[in-house]
């Protein structure tokens, strides 16, 4: 009789042992699964897929003291700021949000006007120290035997690329590349380095009249 009732008791302990063991799987296995959707991390948001046209060319229209040719995917329109002069005008890109600036200013065979030019368009640039995580200048002749000046920004910074052209003599021109969106400018490369090539094929062709 004790035997027997010694058999059941450890049958019982037995089924105790093999209900707990289950139990611990099930709810081991579910506390994992729990586990693992409280620290998954979902991914960024990415941005679509930027697809460029074709680099095209057309005269500049209008009457200027200063002739280029400019791309076909941009609209020219007169700069109506408060501040703005006769020349100064805006190359509209609206596929891109995004126009280059022009500001251009008569030499008049002086060179303290040359000088006060320079002077300002540098410290237009330094302007962006404060964002820009480097800028990089560089000078460049063109085909026309110009040379410019070239500041090429880099960072969170509302302007990427600025430079000036002049013949000393007569003619200054400005330019600076400003984008209408707070897109991030990682994501605006592909589009900045387009009109870069814009820019320089707007300068190689640059004639003063």
């Amino acid at each position: 009789m004790l035997r027997l009732q010694k058999r059941t008791s450890m049958h019982k302990t037995a089924r105790l042992a093999i209900i707990l063991s289950m139990l611990v799987a099930v709810f081991g296995t579910s506390l994992w699964f729990l586990l693992r959707k409280e620290i998954y991390v979902p991914k960024p948001p990415g941005y679509p897929r930027i697809v460029l046209p074709a680099h095209e060319y057309t005269p500049l229209p209008g009457s200027f003291p200063y002739t280029f040719e400019v791309s076909k995917h941009a609209v020219v329109t007169q700069d109506n700021s408060p501040k703005a002069e006769k020349y100064w005008i805006n190359i509209y890109y609206p596929a891109f949000e995004a126009e280059i600036q022009l500001t251009y200013k008569p030499v008049k065979n002086s060179p303290q006007l040359l000088r006060a030019y320079c002077s300002d368009a540098y410290k237009l640039t330094a302007k962006h120290q404060m964002k820009a995580s480097a800028i990089q200048e560089k000078s460049f002749k063109t085909r026309q035997g110009h040379t410019v000046i070239m500041a090429e920004l880099s960072g969170q910074v509302p302007s990427q690329v600025q430079f000036y052209t002049t013949d000393r003599t007569h003619h200054f021109l400005r330019g600076a590349l400003y984008f209408n969106t707070a897109s991030q400018n990682d994501y605006l490369e592909p589009i900045i380095t387009f009109i870069k090539e814009d820019i320089i094929h707007m300068l190689h062709t640059l004639e003063w009249k």
